[in-house]
């Protein structure tokens, strides 16, 4: 099948690629129609790794994804061919101790396409199985199903963060993956959520949201506006979305007494975090992995019209473009926020 081709380090093909697609009897088989470039999909064409995941050999790119279903296995119910789907990308072993704990998110044995050595989703069509695919509702565009993806992302931060509705939250760093904590913080319950970054564009972007405050750290004193939209309390949570060490030296600070910090972004390198300062609040550090058992309430909340995420893609680029797309993504322009390509 014709796919997006990561052959090594900086280097792209669209190219035939000879992939596993046998339909097991719980699987679908689905013709793909949007995807999505994740900042982890940049980060494996720009440096060839992400974390302890190394490309080896060549890999399909991309795991935000939508698509139609063309064939469905003997066992599966609930879902039929010309259903249009989106899928959530990471499949766990099901008879796993994660699993059973229902944190199949962090089982050792997951498989997550476009990770080292599992491929993605970005070529012609896919199989996939029928328990990690969800029918899109019909007000719901292609587009914005392969944004649940993400979106997931920040809904586990809301959920691990616990909101109490009413509360006032910080999030720290305005990329695609804040704005959707930030999003998922208000659906949650957040009466105000004030969004940090360096980038303008970015903010502004943010900042078209009602109950969303934007904040650039090039100019405005953050400690001070978090202050003082709580009455000097500090916020109920702080997200760290950024993975800069700037911003995690500064979440007990901006965190108040008995409040909740909660990891998502992922620094290049070690940071160290005010132990003594959070004992002295008494806060609560929550850190996110990707996402579990919240794909299908990001898709319902998406479709109610109570998150409107068509502001956030950026631009789409047809399938024979895709190199070009990568290329753009590498850049990391400001006004950036979702680039999405089209089969």
């Amino acid at each position: 099948m014709r796919a997006l081709v990561l052959e090594r380090k900086g280097e792209l093909s669209l190219r035939d690629i000879d992939l596993l697609t046998e339909l097991g009897p719980d699987d679908v088989r689905i013709k793909m129609h949007t995807v999505g470039i994740c900042g982890s999909d940049v980060h494996y064409y720009v440096h060839g790794e992400a974390g302890p995941c190394v490309v080896r050999e060549p890999m399909v790119l991309g795991h935000e994804a939508s698509g139609t279903i063309l064939e469905v296995g003997t066992n599966v119910v609930g879902l039929a061919v010309g259903d249009r789907v989106c899928m959530e990308p990471g499949v766990p072993d099901f008879k796993s101790k994660a699993s059973k704990l229902g944190k199949y998110n962090v089982d050792p044995k997951v498989t997550f396409w476009a990770t080292p050595p599992v491929h993605g989703c970005l070529t012609d069509s896919v199989v996939h199985p029928a328990a990690f695919t969800f029918r899109i509702p019909d007000n719901v565009s292609f587009g914005e199903a392969a944004m649940v993806e993400p979106f997931a992302v920040g809904m586990q931060a809301a959920v691990k963060a616990r909101i109490t509705p009413g509360d006032i939250a910080v999030v720290l760093g305005a990329g695609t993956i804040g704005i959707m904590i930030a999003l998922a913080a208000l659906a949650g319950g957040c009466s105000k959520v004030l969004i940090t970054d360096v980038h303008q564009p970015k903010l502004d972007i943010a900042g078209q949201y009602d109950g969303i405050v934007p904040l650039n750290v090039s100019k405005d004193d953050v400690k001070a506006h978090v202050l003082a939209h709580t009455d000097g309390w500090g916020a109920n949570v702080v997200f760290e979305a950024s993975g800069a060490s700037k911003a995690i030296a500064s979440l007990v600070d901006l965190c108040g007494p008995g409040g909740t910090i909660v990891l998502v972004g992922v620094p290049v390198h070690a940071h160290s975090l005010d132990i003594a300062g959070a004992i002295n609040k008494e806060l609560e550090v929550r850190t996110v992995f990707r996402y579990a058992n919240v794909f299908d309430r990001a898709l319902n909340l998406i479709a109610s019209g109570k998150v409107n995420l068509k502001p956030l893609i950026t631009h789409t680029f047809s399938f024979d473009d895709s190199i070009i797309a990568f290329e753009r993504a590498a850049k990391g322009l400001p006004n950036d926020v979702k680039l999405q390509i089209a089969l």
